[in-house]
């Protein structure tokens, strides 16, 4: 065999090696960038249990599991990577923030999050479709536009990181905010799933006792008799250095007001640590909770230390909670 020979061999050896990477890199988002995600569950024609998660992307991601350690991408809600509209609304968005995915009279509805990074200037959008599994005949995503908005000159919150909750009393209630003056509810329209007219905004978190006012990322279910509130604090995406972390609050009323374990009003910067960095993983946060009959889910992104060029990665673990009545999140279901 000439040397020619062998360095053609190597070189293809070589090639096949980095297209099995790839190929599960593509295959399993748990090694790559899924941040800000939320997860849903269905059933399908042989009665097995299917996930799908949103996420923050061109367009926003779709990602598919039937055993929430494995997951492929399986398409976007949008073809395009921001709506035409919104581009005009918030000029330099490049992708689709924080995407809220929830299921409710016969409809999947997806809030989303337009912005650009550290601006005041930011947009909340809504998109609904009858199915979430793109070979559905029914697969079809409606956008209905614009939700709330918000400026410098006009409000002094942040319009991103929207969650969708129903309360027990069957109000719709839409959570968002980030910095600024923090986290705000409105009741929203459940036939246009937008504010009801007359809505007021109320604030059901902050932090004025720190100077970034770092807060972010509501997300709201209900146990025995209190509402959950969990928010993410400090920094979400500077890799290694990362600082975020998930806290969390409860009330008797949706709406708040939200307390801690401690007593402290979340209003006034209290928050019972649920996750926050370890030796591997930095920076938790921006979660999600799947309930299912199966179990619950604490679903979040997360830095892997040992493969930062991965990005933001999703990670879901188990969530139970403790006899006083506050959650507790186990080890990671997969490592990557």
């Amino acid at each position: 065999m000439t040397r020619f020979s062998c360095c053609v061999l190597s070189l293809v050896f070589l090639l096949s090696i980095v297209d099995v990477a790839e190929a599960q890199r593509r295959s399993n988002p748990l090694l790559q960038h899924a941040p800000d995600p939320t997860v849903v569950a269905t059933t399908d024609d042989a009665g097995q249990t299917v996930y799908w998660a949103a996420a923050t992307g061109r367009g926003v991601q779709l990602l598919k599991s039937t055993d929430l350690k494995q997951w492929r991408r399986v398409g976007r809600v949008f073809d395009q990577s921001v709506p035409e509209w919104a581009r005009r609304e918030v000029p330099g968005a490049r992708n689709l923030w924080a995407p809220d995915l929830s299921y409710h009279d016969g409809l999947y509805y997806l809030y989303y999050s337009v912005s650009t990074m550290g601006s005041q200037r930011s947009v909340i959008g809504l998109a609904v479709n009858k199915a979430i599994d793109p070979e559905s005949p029914d697969y079809e995503w409606q956008d209905r536009g614009k939700v709330i908005e918000s400026s410098p000159e006009t409000t002094d919150f942040n319009a991103i990181d929207p969650a969708l909750f129903v309360d027990q009393q069957g109000r719709w209630l839409l959570f968002w905010g980030s910095y600024w003056t923090g986290l705000k509810v409105v009741e929203v329209d459940p036939a246009t799933g937008k504010p009801k007219p007359d809505a007021e905004i109320q604030p059901v978190a902050a932090r004025p006792d720190v100077e970034s006012h770092a807060i972010e990322a509501p997300f709201v279910v209900y146990r025995d008799g209190y509402y959950y509130l969990f928010v993410s604090w400090d920094s979400c995406c500077d890799g290694a250095r990362s600082t975020y972390n998930v806290r969390v609050g409860r009330s008797k009323n949706a709406a708040g007001p939200y307390q801690d374990a401690e007593g402290k009003p979340m209003l006034e910067g209290g928050g019972t640590l649920v996750l926050e960095s370890t030796d591997r993983w930095r920076g938790p946060g921006h979660n999600g909770v799947l309930i299912t009959d199966e179990g619950q889910w604490f679903v979040h992104h997360t830095y892997d230390i040992q493969n930062l060029r991965a990005q933001r990665i999703l990670q879901v673990r188990p969530m139970t909670w403790t006899d006083e009545g506050w959650p507790e999140v186990g080890e990671p279901l997969a490592t990557p």
